[in-house]
């Protein structure tokens, strides 16, 4: 039994969905501040809408940040699954070798 807890990112894979869990979250933030965005022009708030735009701003930023991780981490699972299936074939191609050796 082990003594670390389990987290996201134990694995690729797990830090994968738990980036895409992230990006749900954003998205879910940004039409709020947007429908808040709305809300402030409406009632003449401006000050308000101002400061609502910065947070519009910083989470477009996060988002790009996000969707770079997420290329990533895709990258990473896709060399990681390129060198096990290598790491798999090594064996059968070095008994192919040997059996035509001892031919």
């Amino acid at each position: 039994m082990s003594l670390m807890a389990e987290t996201p990112f134990d694995d690729i894979e797990g830090s994968h969905e738990y980036v895409a869990m992230l990006a749900e979250a954003l998205g879910e933030a940004r039409r709020d501040v947007e429908g808040e965005i709305a809300a402030a022009g409406r009632e003449g708030a401006q000050r308000r809408k101002e400061a609502l735009l910065l947070v519009s701003y910083n989470l477009a930023k996060l988002n790009l940040h996000i969707t770079t991780s997420r290329r990533i981490l895709n990258d990473l699972r896709s060399l990681r699954r390129l060198l096990l299936a290598e790491r798999g074939a090594e064996p059968e191609a070095e008994r192919e070798v040997a059996s035509r050796a001892g031919a």
